[in-house]
């Protein structure tokens, strides 16, 4: 447990300031993440250095194909999560709120940031991931590893719903690399329904995070019945295309039956063909499709010439651009090495 940063005191509550929901905790309460907590009057972290995942992953897992592909990320994660994703693929660990134990016993392995510093490098990473939770409610850990990361030769990577609140991103954004955002829905309606947020605080971390020319790649589960629709998927590239730019990488994936959607149906692989089709239509230059039979999907080729610029074979890569130029038509290809 830390003293936490991004809070204020509001009346005779705290109002926490690390995301966009702005929880105003009164005292012995948390906010809707479950993990800061109001004690006597000033909010702290219960998840610094407890840390309840730490793998090596292929970067491509987060997933992002642009950015040092073929590289390993040291990827680590606390419990606890902001959003309250129905269809949650880690909510075993993200859905702190709805489990039985006590705020005063937080699962994870007592670590320093150094140590995570120490096994990326041991393990041959290029990178530290924060990932398979939300990394904003660890935000302090995480900034705290960042900081270290970058003096060790290290980039820093976040996994994302991307509802961090903006008085974080001044102390962020100078240790962060890239970042895979999620967004899930184009509609307040199923942000509300599914998640428990909205829409807009991601649309505008979208264009932050892209203005500040932090890289960034955005991921869309497709999930039948709920964002599925020819519209919404044209909605969501346009704003992809529009915003942001045409060489923003959009990955959308299949859904399979998680957590409290685990009655849903899997998502029909054509369907994930039609969101593909309808990016391309709508002019992206880069979009792939995951959780699907064929890995021709998940290549990289290049947007003017359609020569094929990275080979993916499940996370075997294998590259033929020239230091991020078409071999054959010499586009640049915005891929970070």
């Amino acid at each position: 447990m830390k003293q936490a940063l991004f809070w204020r005191k509001k009346l005779n509550n705290i109002q926490c300031q690390l995301c966009s929901h702005y929880c105003l905790i009164s005292e012995e309460r948390t906010g809707i993440c479950a993990v800061r907590k109001n004690i006597k009057g000033t909010l702290y972290s219960l998840v610094y250095g407890k840390v309840i995942a730490a793998n090596i992953d292929p970067i491509e897992k987060k997933p992002l194909f642009h950015f040092l592909p073929g590289s390993l990320s040291y990827s680590i994660a606390t419990v606890g999560c902001n959003f309250r994703c129905a269809h949650c693929q880690n909510a075993d660990i993200s859905q702190l709120a709805e489990k039985t134990f006590s705020t005063d016993f937080i699962p994870g392995q007592d670590i320093e940031p150094q140590e995570i510093i120490n096994q990326a490098k041991l393990s041959g990473c290029q990178s530290i991931a924060y990932t398979y939770t939300e990394p904003t409610i660890f935000a302090e850990f995480a900034l705290d590893c960042m900081k270290l990361a970058k003096k060790a030769g290290l980039k820093n990577v976040w996994v994302s719903n991307g509802y961090t609140a903006k008085e974080v991103w001044a102390e962020i954004l100078p240790y962060l690399d890239a970042i895979n955002i999620d967004l899930k829905f184009f509609t307040d309606e199923n942000y509300l329904k599914i998640c428990g947020a909205k829409l807009d605080p991601v649309l505008d971390n979208l264009k932050f995070i892209y203005h500040n020319k932090i890289h960034l790649e955005i991921t869309t589960l497709i999930i039948p019945g709920l964002n599925d629709n020819d519209q919404e998927l044209i909605n969501i590239a346009k704003f992809i295309k529009n915003e942001l730019s045409a060489d923003v990488p959009w990955h959308v994936s299949r859904f399979f039956p998680q957590y409290k959607l685990a009655d849903q149906n899997p998502t029909e692989e054509e369907l994930i063909y039609k969101a593909i089709s309808i990016g391309k239509e709508v002019g992206l230059n880069y979009v792939y499709g995951g959780n699907v039979s064929s890995e021709e999907l998940e290549n990289t080729y290049c947007p003017q010439c359609g020569e094929l610029i990275i080979k993916r074979d499940v996370y075997n890569i294998e590259r033929f651009d020239d230091n991020s130029l078409c071999p054959k038509c010499k586009r640049i290809i915005d891929i970070r090495i």
